[in-house]
């Protein structure tokens, strides 16, 4: 997984009553645009993120991985 500030970090609900997470990365830790990323989530938390299986990134500089 690859991503550059700006783009959008989004965990998949697992289970019916998970819904699905969306916020924007404000900060990339990793090399090359690896993980973990510090992420501003809709509710204005902030949180730092290592991805699982469920979550993908959205955006210009997101490439799968």
């Amino acid at each position: 997984m690859r991503a550059t500030v700006g783009d959008r970090m989004v965990v998949e609900g697992r289970t019916a009553e998970t819904h699905r997470h969306e916020g924007e990365i404000v900060e990339v830790h990793g090399e090359d645009g690896g993980p973990p990323y510090l992420v501003r989530w809709a509710d204005g938390s902030e949180g730092l993120v290592f991805p699982g299986p469920d979550a993908h990134v959205v955006g210009p500089g997101a490439q799968p991985g």
